[in-house]
């Protein structure tokens, strides 16, 4: 009997055993992060995350578990060893895989491998391999094989092969329990226990850093179980005040008491250029703190127009960002609007508001607007021409992504010297994007991808420049106002900023042009504010009313409350000129704060806001 049993043991602690390796695998690509822990940290994580992987190992069991019991019940079946071999050497490689993707997402996006992810791949596959192509190729794949090898050999050296008869041993009436047992432990482990919450990963949250408790969640039972929640989830996952409560806190962080605000254009219905810069965090802006010598160009642009220095991205993704900034609409952390037609079709939009008022509308991208249904979105509002890489030649198509900026600023050049005024044109750049790559050698060299980063940024910078002193010379330029925001901030050049830190959200937002009044040329504005506010900002300078962006605020209005609101995969946070938090919904804890020791009672304070606006949102993505 206990010969018999010993084939349920051995296999569950086949994936006990592994599990621990791919943890281990995972903590020694972050030593770094990893080493500012103490030893009892670094231990709780394995023993935290024992409690997932039991359950994991238990799903995986399932299968092998009900073949052998069928075999053991059942003197004419054998048991199918191959099967249970291949079945096994399958998921050992692709729970490898798992971990490897794992690891670079966590590098770029600061998250675990999740639903988001997987449906960037599916639904953009070449746009995936290109951003992953700056991960350590050689290095992922050996880890990849050497995980695998290592998982074949514990099962070769663990699993015993199950010869015919062996399993008929017993009499039936002792096989019965033991199975009822069996069954009825598998069950505990998959559910995590008797208690009355399941699996889920608060049980596994433990720390204040956030690296430990990532490193302590399986990451196939996250995989699984973000993929099946984002599928069924229905009502909003961020509900923390009562409809009242979140109404009265959300319309208090909004109420604007003083409409009047200046005016700083020197005419009420300018051309208007918005420049949506990739990755242009603050961190390659030397005005606003960044590295010096990256961005030059843009520096220069700066001494000639109105600098608002304490703007924060809506989240880390061009998706979220692309709508943060035309429709005013915040990012909604665990999913993305834009991929949801029914939903994103009823947004507002800066576009469409302009066309009521005679605007025309274009909109410049050297890359692929199928990308995360960028099209349907940018012809659901009102964009009349819409150029993209289908649009340029193939000699023009140099990058990955497509064409290069320099290439996508003449195209849209030459198209505003044709253009009816007023105009409004919209282009998003995409040479500073993973994996980095230029139409020749770079400033910063490519040794590292923090240099590779600042030399595409170089690029971008100086491309911008060009265009712009190019476009000094058209007629249209003294009645045109451009605005230059950046999609995202970004980890790089500093690889120091985790995805929960606002300062991985501080990016650049300048008004410049003609049709900017000479006394607003060189000026600065300290107001905190958000991607968001473009929207209520531009609109309201050219008397078109912003009622319809709700999470919209006017940058210019003399008693704004200001502040930024950002998310990531499910997380979010609040700053403001004086404090500064971002929390973890799942492990239910705020998990930074600005400053440091920042009192009990601010931190309070901040959630509130930061919880009411993050409800807000959702439900009313919910409504879309």
């Amino acid at each position: 009997m206990l010969k018999s049993l010993s084939f349920f043991l051995k296999y569950f602690f086949l994936w006990m055993i592994f599990f621990f390796i791919n943890r281990l695998f995972f903590e020694a690509w972050y030593i770094t992060r990893i080493s500012e822990s103490s030893y009892i940290e670094i231990i709780q994580t394995f023993l935290y995350g024992a409690h997932m992987d039991a359950s994991m190992a238990a799903y995986l069991c399932v299968i092998p578990f009900l073949l052998y019991i069928v075999s053991w019940l059942f003197p004419k079946v054998s048991f199918p060893n191959k099967f249970v071999k291949y079945y096994t050497f399958i998921l050992l490689f692709f729970t490898s895989l798992f971990t490897l993707i794992d690891i670079n997402i966590f590098r770029e996006w600061g998250t675990k491998f999740n639903y988001r992810a997987v449906e960037f791949f599916l639904t953009a596959t070449e746009d995936a391999v290109a951003s992953s192509s700056s991960s350590p190729v050689v290095a992922s794949f050996s880890s990849i094989a050497i995980l695998s090898i290592i998982g074949m050999f514990l099962y070769v050296k663990l699993v015993p092969h199950i010869k015919p008869l062996q399993l008929h041993t017993s009499k039936l009436t002792a096989k019965i329990p033991a199975i009822l047992l069996v069954l009825g432990l598998t069950f505990l482990a998959i559910r995590g226990g008797w208690s009355v919450a399941p699996m889920n990963t608060s049980k596994v949250y433990f720390s204040e850093k956030q690296v430990l408790n990532y490193a302590a969640i399986n990451t196939n039972w996250f995989l699984m179980s973000n993929i099946l929640s984002n599928q069924k989830t229905k009502g909003n996952p961020y509900t923390y005040f009562s409809e009242s409560e979140r109404k009265s806190i959300v319309d208090s962080l909004f109420n604007d008491p003083k409409k009047d605000h200046p005016l700083i254009f020197n005419q009420p219905n300018p051309n208007v250029v918005l420049i949506i810069m990739e990755s242009f965090t603050a961190d390659v802006v030397e005005d606003l703190g960044g590295e010096k010598g990256v961005t030059p160009n843009f520096s220069k642009l700066i001494k000639e127009g109105l600098l608002f220095e304490h703007i924060y991205s809506a989240s880390d993704r061009t998706d979220k960002g692309l709508i943060g900034i035309i429709s005013g609409f915040p990012s909604q952390a665990i999913r993305s609007v834009v991929k949801e037609n029914d939903k994103q079709e009823r947004l507002p939009s800066i576009s469409q508001e302009l066309v009521k008022n005679k605007y025309n509308s274009s909109f410049f991208y050297g890359g692929d607007t199928d990308f995360s249904n960028f099209k349907s979105y940018l012809l659901s509002h009102d964009y009349q021409k819409i150029i993209d890489v289908k649009s340029f030649a193939s000699a023009e198509v140099g990058s990955v992504w497509g064409a290069y900026d320099e290439v996508t600023f003449a195209k849209q050049l030459a198209y505003l010297n044709q253009a009816k005024q007023p105009f409004f044109s919209t282009l998003l750049t995409l040479s500073n994007h993973e994996p980095f790559d230029l139409p020749q050698k770079g400033k910063f060299g490519d040794q590292t991808i923090e240099n590779k980063f600042r030399s595409t940024s170089f690029y971008t910078d100086k491309a911008l420049w060009q265009y712009v002193e190019n476009a000094k010379k058209q007629p249209w330029y003294a009645n045109t106002v451009f605005i230059v925001i950046a999609d995202h901030g970004h980890r790089l050049p500093k690889s120091t900023h985790e995805i929960y830190n606002p300062a991985r959200y501080h990016i650049p937002l300048l008004f410049f042009g003609g049709a900017l009044k000479a006394d607003y040329k060189g000026k600065r504005i300290d107001t905190y504010g958000n991607q968001v506010d473009i929207a209520a900002t531009l609109v309201n300078q050219i008397n078109v009313a912003d009622t319809a962006f709700h999470y919209s605020k006017n940058l210019l209005s003399p008693s704004l409350k200001g502040f930024g609101f950002y998310s990531w995969d499910n997380g979010f946070g609040y700053i403001d000129k004086n404090q500064a938090v971002s929390y973890d919904p799942v492990g239910k804890k705020i998990i930074f704060t600005v400053p440091e020791n920042l009192p009990e009672n601010k931190k309070e304070e901040s959630l509130i806001k930061a919880k009411a606006l993050m409800q807000s949102v959702y439900e009313d993505f919910l409504k879309y």
